[in-house]
């Protein structure tokens, strides 16, 4: 018996020990629940922090020109594109000083001030956030009050690629002649001066009507393709004089009579005529539209086209390769003269496009924005 009452009484005395555990058990799983919260959110602005790296860098990137205002575009474009981001419900200040450049992927990365110094071979964009501060909600006693979260991404020109899109439809004839950077070629030929009886070096990309010349040259065409005979179009016959000018012209904030949208496709940001490449891409002398701009709408990609392509009236033809051309003036009025572009031969960041293993030759004078890391 007294066996008995030693058993019953040590019974009683653990009563307290279940609750005791329990109550460790508990306040265990709200801190792992409480941490798993706050890493969450800690992935969540991370990955918010890289994207607006990211396209902050993809920003930088189409803006390098080989030039020392083509920097400082890139730093503007860098700096403009993270700061529309907003960070834990408030605004970020993103300083210059953030966004580096380099001529190779792996470095050495140098300041704005430095890359302009000799900005020719500049292919990479490098932007690091500034170190946000996330709160912690549940596990300030694991983890502190808040954590300093950043990102970096790097960004920079593509491989040459062989495959281009948003082009204009309209074609440059190469006369086997090498083409001479600085120079001005024609692509639509005026009344006088035909290709051929009926071609006035037009293309019926998206349609054979004229509005649809009017709104490829104004936003360039929906459209991928690639040199060689994968890819073949019809050409248009007629002058179509007035969708070529009211296309074309929307891009130096003419839209009179265009029939266009300024808000979709808009005018260049610096619309002086008469002034040529090196001088636009050195951004003096310049002239400001009234409609919002976009940088680089006067720098357009052309199709290049064989002479023996053409014959009289519509016919189709391939493409030889592209090319990248500046505009140096609007189209004027009437039906005659010829639109001329001039041929540029730097390495350019325009338009959408890709590289085809199994395509034709690559245009080394061409890339693409290219996030790398």
């Amino acid at each position: 018996m007294k066996s008995d009452r030693s058993g019953s009484e040590r019974r009683k005395n653990e009563r307290g020990s279940i609750l005791a555990t329990s109550a460790l058990g508990m306040l265990s799983l709200i801190l792992a629940v409480g941490l798993g919260v706050d890493i969450s959110r800690f992935y969540l602005a991370k990955t918010e922090l890289q994207n607006a790296a990211d396209a902050s860098a993809l920003a930088g990137v189409s803006a390098l020109n080989a030039s020392a205002a083509g920097i400082t575009e890139a730093t503007n474009r860098a700096v403009q594109s993270m700061n529309s981001y907003d960070f834990n419900k408030t605004g970020v200040s993103f300083p210059r000083e953030n966004v580096l450049f380099a001529v190779n992927l792996d470095g050495p990365y140098m300041s704005e001030t430095a890359a302009k110094a000799s900005p020719k071979n500049i292919r990479f964009v490098q932007v690091t956030t500034p170190a946000e501060a996330i709160g912690v909600s549940f596990s300030a006693t694991v983890l502190g009050n808040s954590k300093n979260l950043s990102a970096t991404a790097t960004a920079g020109f593509s491989i040459p690629i062989n495959v281009f899109c948003d082009w204009l439809p309209v074609s440059v004839i190469d006369y086997d002649v090498p083409m001479a950077p600085g120079q001005t070629y024609t692509i639509r030929a005026g009344s006088g001066s035909m290709v051929s009886p009926g071609n006035y070096q037009i293309l019926a990309v998206a349609g054979a009507g004229g509005k649809d010349v009017r709104v490829g040259l104004a936003s360039g065409v929906d459209v991928c393709a690639a040199p060689g005979a994968v890819y073949s179009v019809d050409t248009k016959p007629g002058v179509t004089a007035g969708a070529v000018r009211q296309g074309l012209n929307t891009r130096f904030d003419d839209y009179q009579t265009s029939q266009v949208n300024p808000d979709t496709m808009p005018p260049d940001t610096n619309i002086k005529e008469n002034i040529d490449y090196t001088q636009y891409r050195g951004g003096s002398p310049s002239q400001s539209p009234t409609h919002t701009g976009v940088p680089g709408r006067r720098i357009v990609i052309i199709p290049i086209v064989k002479l023996d392509q053409y014959d009289q009236g519509r016919n189709t033809v391939t493409f030889d390769r592209f090319g990248q051309f500046f505009l140096q003036t609007k189209v004027g009025s009437g039906n005659g003269g010829d639109l001329v572009a001039e041929y540029i031969n730097d390495i350019v960041v325009n338009g959408q496009g890709g590289y085809d293993p199994n395509g034709g030759p690559a245009n080394n004078l061409q890339a693409v924005p290219v996030l790398y890391k």
